[in-house]
């Protein structure tokens, strides 16, 4: 039986150590596995060997708007970027909000996709807030339900939601925003946003909504998890939340945790929902990174046309791409720091959020051999023109980084290979 065997790298909290693969699967870890003839080795040595990365905040664009990105040039973004699961949200054209819709959307995935692929259906049809979807028969074909993009207005039917929801043991994605609260804001309501005479979209336009979801799901005994925090006080709810037994999650992206609203410039690199927020936020948010309040990282990786980005921080569409950067930036700019260590960083980008999504994959025996090979201590400048996204607008375009992915493998297959080039 034919092998794969990754000699001589440092498996990331364990040590220098051998992995042998096998149909896909992890099928042993030790020191020194023997090589037999016709395995196939891959050599590791002054690498990082752990779990390859999971983004559970994405946005592929197809159906519907193919040309900010296509499934197959996001999903090798994503490999380039160390991930072999991504899940991306249902602002798409068609909604998926059925079964008919949905698998629009799934037969791209299974004709285009280098990694694995697991879809969102919306909370409301058309995620206009006024109906249910069918929850039943969705629920299985689904990572979980979110309306991202759109906040759930109505208490009422975020209620409806979470209540089906149960039924199945289903996760509720929310994206939280009250609308009214908006009142034309495009950046955080700070300092820069005074400064440079700018509308500001406040903190409570986000930690209402949670605080509200909060409430049902504690009542309800909802899974509920919360996409891309930016406030402090979204870290406190859902803090206090779990101390009380919620069954509450949360993520946060790269951008959030290494800016504030005062490295903005003015141009639409610096413009996603939420914004950058002050640096008050920022600190919290590392805070619940470190104290665990923060599941995960998520890029919500948002490609747009240059066209789309190209008319600055007031009438540029929002979102920013991520998948290629994140390791590297969150590497550098908290690894590196001493903010907390690799093990905790691949912690919250690959085993919390399988755990959160129930999504398989990992280096353990028996796990489907998703494996990502490191260099921990590469540096290289970032230059958007390389990357695999169709989307090219990032703040840390031109940036020097510590810290690179060297190798992808998904189901014990090479889907990225920067060492062999």
């Amino acid at each position: 039986m034919t092998r794969t065997i990754i000699k001589g790298g440092y498996v990331v909290g364990r040590g220098v150590e051998d992995i042998a693969i096998v149909e896909g699967r992890i099928a042993e870890r030790g020191e020194n596995i023997a090589v037999a003839e016709g395995d196939k080795v891959i050599s590791a040595e002054g690498l990082m060997v752990a779990p390859a990365f999971v983004d559970v905040h994405v946005h592929l664009r197809e159906p519907g708007f193919g040309y900010k990105e296509r499934i197959e040039t996001g999903t090798m973004a994503a490999a380039r970027g160390g991930y072999t699961t991504v899940c991306p949200m249902p602002n798409l054209n068609p909604v998926p909000d059925s079964v008919e819709n949905l698998k629009v959307q799934q037969d791209i995935i299974d004709r285009d996709a280098k990694i694995e692929v697991l879809p969102y259906a919306a909370i409301t049809v058309g995620r206009k807030g006024t109906e249910l979807v069918d929850v039943e028969a969705l629920h299985d074909k689904v990572c979980a339900f979110s309306d991202d993009g759109s906040g759930v207005q109505v208490d009422g039917m975020m209620e409806r939601a979470m209540t089906e929801a149960v039924k199945y043991d289903a996760l509720i994605a929310a994206h939280c925003e009250v609308e009214e609260l908006l009142k034309g804001g495009y950046i955080h309501d700070g300092e820069y946003a005074r400064q440079h005479g700018h509308k500001g979209i406040c903190s409570e336009s986000e930690w209402a909504q949670v605080k509200r979801d909060i409430e049902i799901a504690e009542r309800l005994g909802c899974r509920y998890h919360v996409c891309h925090i930016s406030t402090k006080e979204t870290v406190q709810l859902v803090r206090e939340a779990k101390a009380r037994g919620v069954k509450v999650t949360c993520e946060t992206g790269p951008h959030y945790l290494i800016f504030t609203d005062m490295d903005l410039q003015e141009d639409a690199r610096w413009k996603m929902n939420p914004p950058i927020r002050s640096a008050e936020d920022r600190e919290a948010l590392v805070e619940g990174i470190k104290d665990g309040t923060i599941d995960m990282i998520a890029t919500d990786h948002a490609p747009h046309s240059i066209e789309e980005k190209s008319r600055g921080l007031k009438d540029s569409a929002m979102g920013i791409v991520g998948l290629e950067t994140a390791f590297a930036a969150l590497n550098t700019h908290l690894v590196r720091k001493g903010v907390i260590t690799l093990e905790h960083l691949v912690k919250i980008m690959s085993e919390n959020p399988r755990k959160v999504f129930r999504i398989e994959g990992g280096i353990e025996v028996g796990d489907r051999a998703d494996v990502v090979l490191l260099d921990v201590d590469k540096q290289w400048r970032v230059d958007s023109e390389k990357f695999y996204s169709m989307g090219k607008i990032t703040m840390f375009d031109g940036r020097e980084m510590t810290g690179d992915v060297v190798m992808t493998l998904h189901r014990g297959e090479v889907v990225y290979d920067n060492k062999n080039k």
